[in-house]
């Protein structure tokens, strides 16, 4: 064989080689995204289960989140806002800027002694109101589960029942969940 016989060989290896390890790539991301997104619709799905608010909760925190009751209080709307998380529509999983709002509202409550939060979630009036107000509440539980899960004791949280509303001029104020500091 020729030098450039070999030269076309070895180009011909390290193409090969490249062209597997894009391969590679391409399927390992493929794997992964499906793979983080099935874990992610289960913990949305799951009764009382915490929807992830970063990778590194303690597992103490994950298991006192999903052990505390679904019980929705039925009072007025009031206090301070500390956080709203916006969805988009039919999700209920928690989005990027959860995190950040969710940090907020312990933060807030972490620096009043004595006080509580209240979660709402609020749906527009489109569409059947029980599926709505269904949504509104998978998406406050996954809201109070991020709370208890970041850290936020059990009996400083309460869950507010789903209420209905316009949303006003911008669309996502009706797909939202609030996080209220009250007394």
């Amino acid at each position: 064989m020729s030098n450039s016989q070999d030269d076309k060989d070895n180009n011909e290896r390290i193409g090969l080689w490249i062209a597997l390890g894009a391969a590679a790539l391409v399927v390992g991301s493929v794997v992964g995204g499906a793979v983080w997104h099935r874990l992610s619709a289960k913990a949305d799905g799951a009764a009382g289960a915490p929807a992830a608010v970063e990778a590194s909760a303690p597992a103490a925190a994950v298991a006192t989140a999903a052990a505390v009751a679904v019980e929705m209080i039925d009072v007025p709307l009031a206090g301070e806002v500390t956080g709203t998380v916006f969805y988009e529509v039919g999700g209920a999983t928690l989005p990027a800027e959860g995190p950040a709002e969710i940090a907020a509202a312990l933060r807030a409550l972490q620096a009043a002694a004595g006080k509580k939060l209240v979660i709402s979630g609020f749906h527009d009036a489109s569409g059947d109101p029980a599926k709505n107000a269904e949504l509104a509440k998978q998406r406050a539980i996954g809201v109070r589960d991020a709370l208890l899960a970041a850290g936020a004791p059990a009996e400083a949280v309460a869950l507010r029942k789903p209420e209905s509303t316009t949303g006003g001029a911008d669309p996502r104020a009706a797909r939202r969940v609030e996080i209220r500091l009250v007394d």
